[in-house]
C-alpha cells in the first residue's frame, strides 16, 4: 500500500474569523499554518487566499507571496485552489495556474452549494484543463458529485490532462453528495484503476472518512476548509491539530505517513 498523503486544506473560502478564530487569513498566517501542518506530517497544503480585508481572493500577486512565503520555511506542495468563492469569474479563479504551482485543483462540474452555486460549464473546465497542461501543473480532480468522474475520463480523451489522475472526493457539502461510508465506496470503484485519490469529509464526516480512507489505500485532506471543530462543539486549535490526529489514526492502523518528496513521487510530479 502506499504511503498516506495528508493535504491540510487551511482557509477556504467561507470560513470567517468569527466563525473559527485560529483561521490564518493573511500570507504570514497561512505560511505559518502550512509550516506547522508540515511538521505535523502534512506534504500538501490545498491554499485559497484572502486579501487585505480577509476577503477572498484570487489575485496571482497573493498566491504568490503566499507561495514564496509557505517555500522559504519547508518542502511542503502548495495547491492553489481555482475554486475560489463561488462569485469569482472563471479569469480571477484561474490567476494561480499562471504561477505553475506544482498542483492545482480542477473542479469537473456544477453543484449546489448550501444556498449558493458552484458553476463549472464544460467550456471553462475545458480551459483550465488546458492551460493546466500549458503551465506543467498537476491537476486534483475536485468530485463533488459522481458525474464529474466521467467528465475527467472525458479530458483524458480528449488529451486535455494526463494519466493517472489523481482525484479528491469532496464529500458531505450541502447540496451535494453526501458523506457517507457508502459513498466514499461507490465513487472509489467508478475512478481508473490507475488513479490516486483522496478524500475530504466536510464538518462530521472528516474523521470517519479519513479512517476509511487510510484502510482503503486512498489519502487525506483535513482542515479549517472543510471543518473547523475538533471534537462534537469543541473548536479545533489549528489546522496542524486536525493533521496531527490522522497522523495517529494511520499509525494505529498500520499506514505510514509521507513526506513531500514521497508525495511527489506518488503523484508524479516532478521537482
Amino acid at each position: 500500500m502506499q504511503k498516506l498523503i495528508i493535504t491540510a486544506a487551511l482557509t477556504g473560502a467561507e470560513v470567517t474569523k468569527e466563525i473559527q478564530p485560529n483561521l490564518p487569513v493573511t500570507p504570514d498566517e497561512i505560511a505559518e499554518a502550512a509550516y506547522e501542518c508540515w511538521k505535523a506530517g502534512a506534504s500538501i497544503v490545498h491554499v485559497h487566499a484572502r486579501d487585505a480585508e480577509g476577503n477572498p481572493t484570487q489575485s496571482g500577486d497573493v498566491y504568490k507571496e503566499i507561495i514564496d512565503k509557505v517555500s522559504a520555511k519547508c518542502d511542503i506542495i502548495v495547491q492553489p485552489s481555482t475554486g475560489g468563492a463561488t462569485w469569482h469569474t472563471p479569469e480571477q479563479r484561474l490567476q494561480p495556474v499562471e504561477l505553475a504551482p506544482e498542483m492545482a485543483t480542477l473542479s469537473c462540474g456544477t453543484c449546489n452549494f448550501g444556498d449558493e452555486v458552484f458553476m463549472n460549464t464544460q467550456e471553462n473546465i475545458e480551459i483550465f484543463a488546458k492551460r493546466m497542461q500549458e503551465m506543467g501543473v498537476k491537476p486534483e480532480i475536485e468530485v463533488f458529485e459522481r458525474g464529474m468522474i466521467d467528465t475527467a475520463k472525458g479530458l483524458v480523451k480528449k488529451g486535455l490532462i494526463s494519466a493517472p489522475l489523481h482525484f479528491d472526493f469532496v464529500l458531505g457539502v450541502p447540496g451535494a453528495c453526501p458523506g457517507n461510508p457508502e459513498d466514499l465506496m461507490y465513487m472509489v470503484h467508478q475512478i481508473p484503476s490507475d488513479a490516486t485519490w483522496t478524500v475530504a469529509g466536510v464538518g462530521r464526516f472528516e474523521t470517519p472518512l479519513a479512517a476509511m480512507a487510510i484502510i482503503m489505500g486512498g489519502h487525506v485532506r483535513v482542515g479549517f476548509e472543510d471543518n473547523v471543530y475538533y471534537s462534537k462543539g469543541v473548536k479545533a486549535d489549528s489546522n496542524a491539530q486536525l493533521v496531527a490526529r490522522v497522523v495517529r489514526l494511520a499509525a494505529e492502523l498500520g499506514r505510514e505517513v509521507a513526506t513531500p518528496a514521497e508525495a511527489r513521487r506518488i503523484l508524479g510530479i516532478a521537482k
